[in-house]
This record gives structure tokens, sequence and C-alpha cells, in this order.
């Protein structure tokens, strides 16, 4: 077990450079998992590096400000300190070391727990039946009166980029850890407009491969497995944004602890905002149940076509071979076997009886 902690110690900060991960003021080494920790008064960071039990102790002596605590995928034991410190109530800090959380919102005395499940579009060149569509994260927020502490799990979703818009505008961080919280809750579902818009555009392919005239036979059948594999990536993105519904409309609607009432206010648009993306996802999976079963139609219906052609080429050579069948039954009275042009005139007839017939089914749409 101290071989794999070791290795877990020298693996995640390469992991947490190259994922993006690492921010420009890292804390003191309290553990691989810290990415960042600073002190905000009247929304401009305070300078110096502080441990965060030093950072919350400064807070609270001056009376002032708050502390931004980023962790990026902490074990038991590298959260177990800043929960103590914090006064994390255990079943939340249990559920942001675990992850793979559902979305919510929930409320700890005076701190609030809210999960986000991240999504980011996967880039390809042509959606196959195996292609990855939409890869999910999370992060957790602790939010209290005197600190924000975030958790990320996974590769992507870093928030590096969006500390240093807050802190490049004072007057939203001066509002306090809430600001904080609604600058991710909109950071996520701005995220999930921009996947909603790409993955519209994969639904509007695959539409136009099913209604084209190539996609009937094994075309068809490949058609369908890319559906099937776009329908389960949408699932996946609706998972994400469905639960989060809720806690936003919460978030907007209701008085929360270290929620600034102003700060309430645009809670209401990142809740509009969600909406409208949840009307698309769910719009995506009944669109594509749509294209499906038009899929599978297209299918029966080629199928059905090359039946009634083999049924039609069927009856075409039923006629000489009931003439012939007849004819080799080898009967001596038989009439006209003694004919000198009888062979040819059954010829003729067999030749006029299949190309009448094959004209009928010509005419009724059956060749």
């Amino acid at each position: 077990m101290s071989m794999i902690r070791d290795l877990r110690a020298a693996v995640r900060p390469a992991f947490r450079k190259a994922s993006g991960a690492g921010d420009a003021h890292p804390c003191e080494p309290l553990g691989d998992s810290v990415v960042d920790c600073a002190v905000y008064r009247e929304g401009r960071r305070a300078s110096g590096q502080l441990a965060p039990g030093a950072a919350l102790a400064q807070v609270r002596e001056a009376g002032e400000g708050f502390v931004w605590i980023g962790l990026h995928e902490p074990g038991e034991a590298e959260l177990a300190g800043i929960a103590k410190e914090f006064g994390l109530h255990p079943l939340a800090v249990e559920d942001a070391v675990h992850a793979h959380q559902r979305p919510k919102l929930e409320r700890y005395d005076e701190t609030l727990f809210t999960v986000f499940k991240t999504v980011r579009y996967v880039e390809h060149t042509r959606l196959t039946a195996t292609s990855e569509v939409v890869e999910t994260g999370e992060v957790m927020v602790f939010t209290g009166a005197e600190f924000v502490v975030t958790v990320r799990h996974g590769g992507h979703g870093s928030l590096r980029s969006l500390r240093h818009r807050l802190e490049s505008s004072p007057e939203l961080l001066a509002r306090g850890p809430s600001a904080v919280l609604h600058a991710i809750a909109d950071r996520v579902v701005d995220d999930y407009l921009a996947v909603a818009a790409a993955v519209q555009n994969d639904i509007d392919e695959v539409e136009i491969d099913v209604f084209s005239t190539e996609t009937t036979g094994s075309g068809g059948m490949e058609t369908a497995g890319r559906i099937y594999q776009l329908k389960r990536e949408v699932l996946e993105f609706k998972r994400a944004v469905g639960p989060l519904l809720r806690p936003t409309q919460l978030l907007s609607e209701r008085p929360m602890p270290s929620i600034d009432p102003q700060v309430r206010t645009y809670f209401r648009d990142v809740a509009d905002h969600l909406a409208r993306v949840h009307e698309q996802v769910v719009g995506f999976d009944d669109l594509l149940n749509s294209i499906l079963q038009a899929n599978l139609a297209q299918a029966t219906v080629a199928q059905n076509e090359d039946m009634r052609k083999i049924t039609a080429w069927a009856a075409i050579l039923a006629v000489p071979t009931m003439i012939t069948g007849v004819y080799g039954m080898n009967f001596t009275h038989m009439p006209e076997l003694h004919t000198r042009y009888g062979y040819y005139v059954v010829l003729v007839a067999m030749v006029a009886v299949c190309v009448a017939i094959h004209r009928g089914f010509r005419r009724n749409g059956w060749l």
C-alpha cells in the first residue's frame, strides 16, 4: 500500500500539469490535490502563500473577505484536514472524494454543497458506432460565509481561467463566495450550450445520411449503429443537465445561507439557460428516436422491395417450369408430341407469356 501511495504521489502532479489543473498560485504543500489557495478581500487577492487553515484564520481575524481553495481529485486523507478546518459535513466530504455523484444542492447548517456535472464535446472527423461524443466530469462546491472549496474530478473543466477572470473583476468577487458559486454554475451551463450546438451538428449529419438513398442494406445497419451510439451519448448529456434544474431554481428563488441576495438574481439567468439546454437535450432524444424508427422503416421497405422482386421473377420462371414439367412426364399418348412445329410453338408461347407477366409486374412497380 505504501508503494501505491508513493506512486500516486509521483504521478498525480504530472497529470495535473498535463490536464491544466495547475494554477499560478500554489498553496503550501499540504497534498498533491491542492491546486490553488487564496484569500480575497474587497474582491482582490491578498498577496502571499498560506495554508488553508492559516488563510481561514486570517479571514476570521480580519472579519472580512473569504478563502477560495481549489482541489483536484483529492483522497480521503488529503480532504480530511481541510474538512476539519472548515467544518465540512462528513457526508458531503465522502461524496466529494468518491465522485460519480448526481447533480444536486444540499444544505448542511450554514454550508451549501453543490454538485455540477461538467461536459466536454469530443471532436471527431466522422461519427461512428463507437465514437465518444461527450465526456463528463464533476465539480463540487462547498460554499460558506467565509470560504469556497471547489473539488474537481476529471481531466477537463479546469477552473483556472475562471479564477483569473474573476480576479480581473474585483466588483464580482467583492460579493463574496456566492459570486464564485454563480460563476462556476454559469461556466458549466455555458459549456452545456456549446456542447448542445456541436451535438446538433452530429444529429443533422446522421439525419441527412438516413434520408439519403445510400443507406439501404449494410449502409443502413451502419447508420443505425451510429444513431444508437449518439443516443447513448445524448443520454449521458441528459443525466448531467436534467437533475441540475431543481438546484438552479432553488438558488434563484429561495434565500440560501451564504448567498448574497443580489447574486441570487443572477442565478435566474443561469436557470433560464439551463432550462433551454434541457429542452434541447430532450428534443435530441426524441428526434433520435424518430430517426432510428425511420432508419428501421427504410430497412424494412428495402427488404420488402427485394422480396417483391424475387417473387416476381419466381412467378415469371414458373410458367416455363410448368410447361417443361408437363412435357417431361414422358407419357406415350400426349397431344402435339408429333407435331412438326410444336416445339417452336411452345418456346414462343413460353417467351410470350413470360414477357406479358414481366410487363405486368413492371407496370405495378414490382420490377
